[in-house]
C-alpha cells in the first residue's frame, strides 16, 4: 500500500488525494517528531509562567481576557473541543473528512503548533485505521479555522462523539478507537486550540476540486471537438498561430487538445458545402477561449493551494526563535476567493457546453441532422429532454457561482467581526463540479449520437460505414467505441434514457473519456 511521509515542510496535492481517496498510509518522519517535541518544550515553559499567553493559559475568542489557572487547563482544552463541536446538517463526505484530518496533521507536524508528538501519532493512527469522525455540513465560517468540522475530528481523538469505521458503520468513537487499540488523547495546554484553528477543510476540498476540474476541462475539450465535427464545423480556428497572438496559455492548450482530437477528420471543413457559413457559432468557434480561461483560473487556484499546503496555519504559533505569537493566518480569504472563482469558471464551461448540445438538437441549426437527433422525429423525441436536464444543471451552476466570500457575518461577540465563508465556498464548488461532469456527459451523448447519424445520412444508409472522405477522426472513433462499450447506446427508437445518461456521467467522471481519446492522440493537456 502507498505511504505518505509527513515532515515539517509542506506536502503535495497528490499526497492529500492519496490519503483522502486512496487510503494511503501515513508515516511521521523523525524530523517531524523532533520538531513536535521542541515546540512542546516552548509551550510547557510558557505554561509554567504566571503571565497569560493566549491559547495556553487564557480563554478563547472573546473570552481570551480570562487567565486560566493550571488546575483548569486540561478541562479548558477538553471544553473547547466539546463546545466547538456544534455542527449541524447532513454528514460531510468521507474523503473530505480524511483530507481535513490529514491537512491538520500536516500543520501539527510543522512544529509550529506546540502539541506533543503523541497527539500527531494518534491522529495518524486514526487515519490509518480507517476511522472517520462524523462531521456535519454547517458550522464553519471559514475564519479562526474550520472550527466546528475540525472540532468533531478532535472530539474523536479524545474518544468522544461518533465516527464511521472502516466497515462504513457509524459507532461511538471511543468504541472504534478501543477496537483498533488506539488510546484516546487527554489534551494539554494549547492542544485543543491547535487542533481546531486551520483552513484544512476548505483547502482539502480545493485540492480535490482542482484535480477533478483538470480532468473535466480536458473532457470538455474532447466533447467540444466532437460537437464541432458533428456540426461539420471548421478546425481552422484552432490553428496555433491564431492562439499565439492572444497568448493565454489555457486557450492555447484547449485549442491544441481539440486539434489533436480532430486530426484526420473527414467531417470538418464542410461548412461551405450545402449551407454556406462564413463562420461557426460562438459556442463552437470560441470553445478554446472559454475553456482556456477556465484552465488559467485553475492554474491560479493551484498556485494558491500549493502555497497553503506549504503553510502552518494556527493561532498562536511557535516561531523558530521560541516566541509564541498571535496572528491572523487562519483567515480563509485566499482559499475562499479561488473556490468562488472556480465556481464561476465551471458555470461558464457548463453554459457553453449546453449551447453546443442545443445546437446539435435544433434542425434549423444542426446542418442536416434530424430534430433532437431522434430516430423517427415525431414518433421519437430523441434527446429533447436530455437537454432540459442539462439546462436545469446549468441554471443551478449559475446560482452556485454566486460568491460566498463576499459575505461576512460577525461572530464571537464581535471579536471575530470579519469571516471568509470559505467552507461554504468549498461546499458549493463540490456541487458545481458534480454538475459540470453531468453537463459534459449530456454533450457527449448528443455529440456521439450526432456523429453516428452522419453515417446514416451518408450514401449507403445505416450500417454501410462512413462514406470515404467523410469519416470522423480516429480519436472520435475511439471515443465512440469506448462510450458504446460503457453502456451508452446510440441513435434509434426512444428508450428509457436516464441509464444512458448515468453511464455517460460515469464514463466522464472516471476519466475513461480522456483515456479513450488519448489512446489515439497521445497525452492531452
Amino acid at each position: 500500500m502507498h505511504s505518505v511521509v509527513v515532515g515539517t515542510s509542506g506536502i503535495a496535492a497528490e499526497d492529500v488525494i492519496a490519503v483522502a481517496r486512496g487510503e494511503a498510509r501515513i508515516e511521521l518522519s523523525d524530523e517531524a517528531l523532533a520538531a513536535l517535541a521542541a515546540s512542546r518544550e516552548v509551550v510547557d515553559a510558557l505554561a509554567a509562567k504566571p503571565e497569560p499567553v493566549y491559547g495556553v493559559s487564557t480563554g478563547f475568542g472573546a473570552l481570551a481576557v480570562r487567565h486560566i489557572s493550571p488546575e483548569l487547563r486540561t478541562q479548558l482544552q477538553r471544553n473547547i473541543v466539546r463546545s466547538h463541536a456544534a455542527g449541524m446538517g447532513p454528514r460531510v463526505e468521507r474523503e473530505v473528512v480524511r483530507a481535513l484530518m490529514f491537512l491538520r496533521l500536516k500543520t501539527v507536524c510543522s512544529g509550529r503548533t506546540g502539541v506533543r508528538p503523541l497527539v500527531a501519532q494518534t491522529m495518524a493512527a486514526i487515519l490509518n485505521a480507517g476511522i472517520t469522525p462524523v462531521v456535519h455540513e454547517y458550522g464553519s465560517l471559514g475564519c479562526s479555522g474550520d472550527l466546528a468540522p475540525l472540532s468533531h475530528c478532535a472530539l474523536a481523538l479524545m474518544g468522544e462523539g461518533e465516527a464511521e469505521g472502516p466497515d462504513g458503520v457509524v459507532r461511538p468513537a471511543g468504541e472504534l478507537l478501543d477496537a483498533h487499540g488506539i488510546e484516546p488523547v487527554v489534551l494539554r495546554e494549547k492542544e485543543g486550540l491547535a487542533l481546531l484553528n486551520g483552513t484544512d477543510g476548505m483547502l482539502g476540498m480545493l485540492v480535490m476540486a482542482c484535480a477533478d476540474l483538470a480532468r473535466l476541462f480536458t473532457s470538455a475539450d474532447i466533447t467540444a471537438a466532437l460537437s464541432l465535427e458533428a456540426l461539420l464545423g471548421t478546425d481552422k480556428v484552432l490553428a496555433p498561430e491564431l492562439h499565439a497572438i492572444r497568448p493565454h496559455p489555457g486557450q492555447a492548450a484547449s485549442a491544441a487538445n481539440m486539434l489533436k482530437v480532430l486530426a484526420g477528420s473527414g467531417l470538418t471543413g464542410h461548412h461551405q458545402d450545402d449551407e454556406p457559413r462564413v463562420q461557426d457559432a460562438y459556442s463552437v468557434r470560441c470553445a478554446p477561449q472559454v475553456a482556456g480561461a477556465g484552465r488559467d483560473t485553475l492554474d491560479h487556484a493551484r498556485l494558491v493551494a500549493e502555497r497553503e499546503l506549504a503553510a502552518a496555519v494556527d493561532n498562536p504559533v511557535v516561531l523558530p526563535d521560541g516566541r509564541v505569537e498571535s496572528n491572523g493566518n487562519f483567515h480563509g480569504a485566499p482559499v475562499a476567493y479561488v473556490l468562488d472563482f472556480l465556481a464561476v469558471a465551471a458555470a461558464d464551461l457548463g453554459s457553453i457546453a449546453e449551447r453546443r448540445t442545443d445546437r446539435l438538437l435544433d434542425k434549423n441549426r444542426s446542418h442536416g441532422l434530424p430534430p433532437f437527433l431522434a430516430g423517427d422525429p415525431g414518433v421519437d423525441s430523441g434527446l429533447m429532454i436530455a437537454q432540459y436536464t442539462q439546462a436545469a444543471l446549468v441554471s443551478e451552476m449559475k446560482r452556485l457561482a454566486v460568491p460566498a466570500s463576499v459575505d461576512s457575518i460577525p461572530s464571537s461577540a464581535m471579536q471575530e467581526d470579519h469571516v471568509s465563508m470559505g467552507w461554504s465556498a468549498a461546499r458549493k464548488l463540490r456541487h458545481a463540479v458534480d454538475n459540470l461532469g453531468r453537463i459534459i456527459a449530456v454533450e457527449l451523448v448528443a455529440a456521439t449520437r450526432a456523429v453516428e447519424l452522419r453515417e446514416r445520412l451518408a450514401e449507403g444508409g445505416p450500417g454501410a460505414g462512413f462514406t470515404p472522405g467523410l469519416a470522423p477522426a480516429p480519436a472520435t472513433q475511439a471515443v465512440l467505441a469506448a462510450v458504446r462499450e460503457a453502456g451508452v447506446e446510440g441513435a434509434g427508437t426512444d428508450r428509457f434514457l436516464a441509464p444512458d445518461l448515468a453511464a455517460a456521467e460515469g464514463f466522464v467522471r472516471s476519466g475513461r473519456l480522456v483515456r479513450a481519446a488519448e489512446s489515439v492522440t497521445g497525452r492531452l493537456a
